[in-house]
């Protein structure tokens, strides 16, 4: 039997380093091969014990934290799985090991994806008509764009249509001022789930910052979906389908309150 605290994986060739990462969680399940799981502050952070031995993650580097609330939540995943060892049902340790293997050793890479995604973020992007989307959408992201130009300098202009518009060098360089204040690996790879999963790294960026919370933010990122909804209905598959990427969104958000600054 492999073990998963040294020998889950072996390197991957994918050059997204956080495709990369989370490929790396796709093993056959192991077996459950421990009893007591704790907690322990160390030079790394506070690390997870599976009956006194560090867990390492699919990269084969300590699977720690940088709070114990964090590290607290992934005790209770390992704790609860049962007989056999489920990463489908440890979303915080899937993140955790995304973080570490994929995003520490390529912080700037990772970073320079999220500003790219600025360049072309979903709040600067507005429909024409119908004048009810037209005003919902002005209502709804006008108080995010303001944030931005007045709080951190990041002045985007708005485009109508969907035919690509370049920012501002300037906005873009402000925008990347404001991201390097996250400095922690965990905290960048909540910032780029929650990006991917809204179409919007301002939106990341003010969830972060504490400008809006997680339901604000998942609702702002669905004010064209919401829109549709509405005005034509649903299917059970595209409620599922939100309906999961909302608790991954979850999930990122309260991991990224959960990191100190």
């Amino acid at each position: 039997m492999r073990d998963i605290r040294s020998d889950l994986s072996d390197a991957m060739s994918d050059p997204d380093p956080v495709r990369r990462a989370q490929i790396q969680m796709k093993r056959p399940l192991p077996k459950r091969f421990y009893t007591d799981v704790t907690t322990e502050q160390s030079d790394e952070g506070f690390r997870i014990l599976l009956d006194g031995r560090p867990v390492r993650t699919p990269g084969k580097n300590i699977l720690a934290v940088p709070s114990r609330a964090i590290a607290d939540r992934l005790r209770e995943e390992w704790d609860g799985q049962g007989e056999e060892i489920d990463p489908a049902k440890m979303p915080v340790t899937r993140l955790a090991n995304t973080a570490i293997d994929g995003v520490a050793a390529n912080f700037d890479a990772v970073a320079d994806e999220i500003v790219r995604f600025a360049g072309t973020d979903m709040l600067c992007y507005r429909a024409d008509s119908p004048e009810g989307l037209v005003n919902r959408q002005r209502d709804s992201w006008g108080p995010i764009l303001r944030w931005a130009a007045e709080a951190k300098g990041a002045r985007f202009i708005l485009v109508e249509g969907v035919m690509h518009q370049e920012q501002p060098a300037p906005a873009i360089d402000a925008f990347a001022a404001a991201l390097s204040a996250h400095t922690d690996p965990l905290a960048l790879a909540c910032l780029h789930t929650v990006t991917t999963l809204t179409g919007s790294a301002l939106l990341a960026l003010a969830l972060a910052e504490g400008v809006v919370d997680a339901e604000t933010a998942w609702s702002l990122a669905h004010v064209d979906e919401d829109w549709q909804i509405e005005h034509w209905g649903t299917d059970e598959e595209a409620f599922r389908r939100r309906e999961l990427r909302r608790e991954e969104m979850d999930v990122a958000a309260s991991v990224l309150a959960g990191i100190p600054r």
